[in-house]
């Protein structure tokens, strides 16, 4: 795998995943910006904000953040 064009390295969890993925796609804003969009327009990502509105620092956060924390999240659930 050593000519992929994305790799995780080396990650300690899920987190670390998450913040890969962010910045491996920060490097290409048009990727990230279509991933965004996709996923915030997806009923997952809908239901986690539906059920995240009890949180005020949510409203408070970018559709950029709100996607990451969502991925992270996501990431950590899965990882259990």
């Amino acid at each position: 795998m050593a000519n992929s064009a994305f790799s995780f390295g080396d990650l300690s969890g899920p987190s670390a995943a998450a913040n890969s993925l962010s910045s491996h796609f920060s490097a290409d804003p048009e990727i990230w910006s279509n991933l965004k969009q996709a996923i915030a327009t997806s009923s997952g990502f809908q239901r986690w904000q539906l059920e995240g509105k009890t949180d005020e620092n949510l409203d408070a956060l970018s559709l950029d953040h709100r996607v990451q924390r969502y991925l992270r999240e996501t990431l950590e659930t899965l990882a259990y």
